[in-house]
């Protein structure tokens, strides 16, 4: 979880509560078992977050990167 996510209002399609099973209940020492289908929802969570990584580094380093007339051998005098 990253840290702006617990200060954040939760994005709408994100969380599930309804197939959420992380509460424990009392008296209950077996750690719950993932099913396919959460596995594979993890996954898709996992791409979408990977993606939008992708594009934010995209923009970071089109922001931050050397200018193209410093690129092509320095600044002309």
């Amino acid at each position: 979880m990253k840290l702006m996510e617990m200060f954040d209002a939760p994005i709408a399609g994100m969380q599930d509560l309804n197939s959420d099973n992380s509460q424990p209940v009392y008296r209950t020492s077996r750690k719950t078992k993932l099913t396919l289908k959460q596995i594979r929802k993890l996954r898709r969570m996992m791409d979408v977050r990977r993606y939008e990584k992708k594009i934010y580094l995209g923009k970071v380093r089109k922001q931050y990167g050397a200018k193209p007339e410093a690129e092509a051998g320095g600044p002309s005098v």
